[in-house]
């Protein structure tokens, strides 16, 4: 039977046998094909397992074919040791509950798929938590994290996930399952005697200790992140014997992990962060060994180039206070207590004592918002530094060496060195309490001397650790990256001690073969490498951030996963709803990816797979905020349609909305007709049938009349061609007539008219009709809405180059001009000046009307951000001006209502579109009292809003208006 035969046998074996989800489509292999490594392997097929009989049966029938496996969990594996061309055991989607929470013996028990943040919901309300946890702990799986003895920013305080493990429930490939931890001699003796599998291997064990027991003692590093290698000393008489710790960390080569009963730590229920600022990074690591003696709970280290990620993730300018001390290289140090006052004496003991020294840091204890984007961009390392200032790509495979923490110093000052003498470049950041050190490469993986290069760096790396007493990894394990680095580290003798251990637990070499032992070398299966030739199509956007070429784009995304969350953030919406990976922004940009580079899925715009997982993409571009490496999935869908449908009817609903300018010019003609026949039975239906809505959605009625049309009755005298405004008036403002809120709900342009008058500005409006094409992006009629951005920068060029600013009150029209449209025209001077001069109301207010004070209004609100206004704009000036105008209000979990524009009209989309708006912002609305506000500036957001709950949301407009008139009201009747 030829191999092709052989999968297509095992593919319906698995379909006949399982509970749970099989899956051998190229859309899936080419998911799972990387993980956040260099590295590719297209694997034979993926199992979603749905109760552990299912895995049982998986390695069975695996066995029974002589395929490899491969256990995954997030899927954010740094080295390469979680993609292989074997069939992927995926425990995160459905294995993934916290069995058991035992406050009083300090233990929990969890599946292989639990995500770290979910343990910690269930074991908080006890004061305990998981020590190890790193940056990834909103979506890495525990099980993970023990096949990579992952750590994390407290291990000073917690250790390695192998230091807080207790017992494992494993399987073989063979299937044997069995339970392993801590073992006595006697207990050891007694399993031996009683013979079987079990037995055997136990036996097997004790003879590899045996033999090997001084080698371990002598040459394993002493160092309290040795990460590398596996955890032979766990077997040493004065450890226990402990085998569950000597698997942790190997990562799947040896067994499968079921579930984990894990130790649980005291959580300090207060914690004090104090930032020290040095002049440079190699003397912030020379004040760690005498740090460590004041017990801080975690103490991390970075340079000055996270500060300037910083500033430019955050958009802080010059001018704003920065949340860090002076210096260029600063410590934060994090204390722990029972009260505040316990913690804040801890660190200022410190600082007192750090006042005395020598070398004296400039010192600050950030405010609870600072300390909050500090963190945020500590755990944001990996994807801050995805990319140098000049747009060139880093890379893993150096990135997480650890000495000594009294080495630290010394270690970096040569490691710079050696860097600096191979022309590369890179961020210092790390775990500088345990003497781990992050960092990416700027390595050229694309040609022959690159990669050479490359392999020499890695080789004199790995000579440096090892002359220091390090560990060539400090967290993210060996994988294929490291594990020819092994002997510089330990030696040949314990390397075969590894090989030795890997056997007793899988002789037949199939769980996740060439990692670890006997691995691949770090130059092959690389995901690019001097074959890569990706295709290179011609696009309509630019890509100015990617030297212009979509498929550097498409490099952004790194894998790390942030688009994985289950809680907090905004991305990604679809992800949340399913926890399907096809449907987060990583499993769409790995299609992309895979598309481009065609040696899998077909390079042609008409890929059905690609188009497919951009289906339940809401174009929300919470991926451009959110994602650590802005990946801008929206951007690359509207390219990806513009092309799929070039020369092809689309669907109705994408003519139905994507045409809204139109049609709204048509029913502006006879409003009270049109609105008739949308809320008749028979023809509402019929609607809804020809334009692809949801027979559940009312279809939204056009408003009696335009608010241009009110807006010029208003005011006939200031009306020409563009906006005529008086032009000898300093405080003009342009105000844009967005479809929706011109056609439909012209209130809060009225409003807005109102508030920026009492705020002092003389307010026009385009007499040309125009549009921004918001609604034709999400589309793909990209080339139509150009035309319309076109005839925009046309009419009011004369006004644009005039430096008169535009308020924009719909947040989507606001992205268009400004995020679409400098992608658009990267070149033209008009396109860049319009994109500078867009406003939404609450930042025009606060940042050009200074001078006037918003009215006060004592009410209690729910609020809710549009995506676009949260992805390209900036929050905090609505939240500014409400907090100035007295309104207390509340915020949903930051993400998408679920409508977003069209998409929630869909019929196809209905039912995730509800799913999504019931995660956090409905039930909020239900919750909100009676005469509490409901404040949402999208009209997509009011509309899922109110056709939901029944509740009347207003943009922030008309509460300023509303507060403007009871203002005027109480001082007249004063």
């Amino acid at each position: 039977m030829n191999e092709k035969k052989e999968v297509a046998a095992l593919e319906q074996a698995l379909r006949r046998a399982l509970v749970g989800e099989v899956r051998f489509d190229k859309a899936t292999r080419a998911m799972y094909a990387t993980d956040s490594s260099n590295y590719r392997q297209v694997p034979i097929g993926v199992v979603i397992p749905r109760c552990e009989d299912d895995v049982t049966a998986t390695l069975d029938l695996c066995r029974q074919f002589g395929v490899p496996v491969l256990s995954r969990g997030g899927g954010t594996s740094l080295a390469g040791q979680c993609c292989n061309v074997a069939v992927v055991i995926d425990f995160s989607k459905y294995l993934n509950k916290v069995l058991e929470v035992d406050p009083g013996r300090r233990i929990a028990r969890v599946q292989a798929g639990t995500i770290l943040d979910d343990l910690h919901r269930c074991t908080t309300p006890y004061g305990l938590i998981f020590g190890p946890d790193p940056a990834t702990h909103d979506r890495c799986a525990i099980g993970g994290m023990i096949g990579n003895n992952s750590c994390g920013i407290h291990s000073v305080m917690s250790g390695r996930t192998s230091d807080n493990v207790e017992e494992l429930e494993i399987i073989t490939y063979r299937g044997l399952r069995m339970r392993v931890g801590r073992t006595s001699e006697e207990e050891l003796d007694a399993i031996i005697r009683g013979g079987g599998p079990r037995g055997e291997i136990y036996a097997k064990l004790r003879d590899l200790r045996d033999r090997y027991a001084e080698l371990i003692r002598t040459r394993f590093p002493r160092l309290p992140r040795r990460v590398s290698g596996y955890n032979l000393d766990e077997l040493l008489p004065e450890n226990g014997f402990n085998v569950a710790r000597a698997l942790v960390g190997s990562e799947g080569t040896c067994v499968t992990i079921l579930q984990a009963t894990v130790r649980l730590l005291p959580n300090p229920p207060v914690r004090v962060l104090v930032v020290l600022g040095y002049p440079d990074v190699f003397l912030a690591a020379e004040a760690v060994p005498h740090i460590l003696t004041f017990g801080p709970v975690g103490l991390e280290g970075m340079d000055d180039y996270l500060r300037r990620f910083l500033r430019k993730k955050k958009r802080l300018s010059d001018n704003e206070k920065d949340p860090l001390p002076e210096g260029t290289g600063w410590l934060l140090i994090e204390f722990g207590g029972q009260t505040k006052e316990e913690a804040l004496e801890k660190a200022q003991a410190m600082v007192a004592d750090l006042a005395r020294g020598t070398v004296r840091p400039s010192v600050k204890f950030p405010t609870p918002q600072e300390e909050a984007l500090i963190w945020e961009v500590r755990k944001s390392g990996l994807g801050a530094t995805a990319f140098l200032q000049d747009g060139r790509h880093t890379w893993p495979g150096w990135e997480d060496a650890a000495v000594p923490p009294e080495n630290l110093a010394a270690y970096l000052r040569d490691f710079a060195a050696l860097r600096d003498s191979f022309g590369y470049e890179s961020a210092l950041y790390g775990h500088f309490g345990d003497g781990c050190v992050h960092l990416r490469l700027d390595f050229d993986l694309l040609t022959r001397e690159g990669i050479q290069k490359f392999e020499r760096f890695l080789d004199a790396a790995g000579d440096l650790v090892a002359r220091y007493g390090g560990s060539m990894s400090g967290e993210h394990g060996d994988g294929q990256a490291r594990a020819h680095l092994l002997p510089k580290m330990f030696g040949h003798e314990l390397v075969q001690a590894f090989r030795e251990f890997k056997y007793i637990w899988d002789p037949d070499n199939r769980m996740n073969p060439g990692k670890v032992v006997d691995a691949f070398g770090p130059a092959e299966n690389l995901r690019l490498g001097e074959n890569y030739r990706p295709w290179q199509p011609s696009t309509h956007f630019h890509f100015p951030e990617s030297f212009g070429s979509f498929s550097r784009a498409l490099l952004r995304c790194v894998g790390v996963g942030r688009c994985r969350r289950l809680e907090g953030g905004a991305m990604c919406p679809s992800f949340m709803a399913t926890r399907e990976e096809l449907h987060s922004t990583r499993g769409r940009a790995r299609m992309l990816q895979e598309m481009i580079r065609g040696d899998f899925l077909t390079s042609t715009w008409r890929n059905e797979e690609v188009k497919e997982a951009l289906d339940l993409c809401l174009s929300c571009k919470a991926c451009k905020s959110d994602c650590p490496v802005s990946v801008d999935m929206a951007t690359y869908k509207a390219e990806f349609l513009a092309h799929y449908y070039e020369g092809r009817l689309h669907p109705p609903a994408h003519y139905a909305m994507g045409l809204i300018h139109r049609w709204a010019h048509f029913a502006e003609l006879a409003p009270r007709l049109t609105n008739f026949f949308l809320k008749a039975p028979v023809v509402s239906t019929l609607i809804k049938q020809a334009g692809g809505f949801a027979k559940q959605r009312e279809l939204p009625l056009f408003a009696r009349e335009t608010f241009t049309h009110w807006f010029f009755s208003r005011r006939p005298q200031s009306r020409a061609e563009g906006v005529a405004a008086r032009r000898s008036t300093a405080r003009t403002v342009i105000l844009w007539p967005d479809t929706f809120n011109n056609h439909f709900t012209p209130e809060p342009l009225k409003a807005a008219v109102e508030v920026l008058e009492a705020a002092g500005w003389y307010v026009v409006v385009p007499h040309t009709r125009l549009a921004c094409g918001r609604a034709l992006f999400s589309a793909g009629m990209v080339s139509l809405a150009k035309r319309l951005l076109c005839q925009v920068m046309r009419v009011l060029q004369e006004e644009i180059r005039a430096a008169i600013p535009i308020v924009v009150l719909e947040p989507s029209s606001a992205a268009v001009f400004r995020d679409e449209l400098p992608a658009l025209f990267p070149q033209d001077e008009v396109a860049q000046k319009l994109s500078q001069q867009t406003f939404l109301l609450a930042e025009f207010l606060v940042r050009f009307a200074s001078d006037w004070t918003p009215p006060r209004y004592e009410r209690r609100a729910v609020f809710h951000a549009h995506c676009h206004h949260k992805a390209v704009m900036q929050v905090n000036y609505d939240e500014q001006l409400m907090s100035a105008m007295g309104i207390t209000f509340s915020a949903p979990e930051p993400g998408c209502c679920g409508m977003a524009g069209s998409f929630g009209f869909e019929k196809e989309h209905y039912e995730i579109s509800m799913k999504i708006g019931e995660r956090a912002l409905l039930p909020a609305v239900r919750q909100a009292a009676p005469d509490d506000l409901i404040i949402a500036d999208g009209f997509s957001c009011r509309e899922q809003i109110r056709q939901a709950t029944g509740r009347v949301p207003q943009h922030l407009a008309e509460v300023i208006r509303d507060a403007l008139n009871a203002q005027e009201t109480k001082s007249a009747s004063q």
